[in-house]
């Protein structure tokens, strides 16, 4: 299983489409085998579901996203959780022992960066 969680540093980033980058880690057994950090390619309506997609990603876990985005990982198969706030490591052992679920929400407005919870 491949996770990509929305960073920025060490943190979950508040709005997935301007992260810094995706920190990917690879679970196996409910346990995280690898962790890499990816930078943002760049916010292009549409682009990082497939750029993730082409990772093999599984889940993306991110503070917030826009119903677009979440429409399109759907699409593809790909879990979305939003709604995640602290620290990525901390946020992923939660996801794998089945303890973080997702808010559902949808950003709407992007003049509100960093504030979409």
């Amino acid at each position: 299983m491949k996770i990509a969680v929305a960073s920025d540093g060490n943190f979950v980033s508040g709005h997935f489409g301007h992260c810094e980058g995706f920190t990917l880690y690879e679970a196996e057994d409910g346990k995280v085998k690898n962790k890499v950090f990816q930078q943002n390619p760049g916010h292009r309506p549409g682009f990082l579901p497939n750029f993730l997609k082409d990772l093999g990603v599984n889940v993306i876990i991110a503070g917030g996203m826009g119903a677009a985005a979440q429409q399109l990982f759907t699409q593809n198969e790909i879990e979305v959780i939003v709604g995640a706030e602290g620290k990525c490591d901390e946020i992923v052992d939660l996801y794998l022992k089945g303890e973080l679920e997702s808010t559902g929400s949808i950003c709407r407005e992007h003049q509100h960066e960093g504030h979409c919870h």
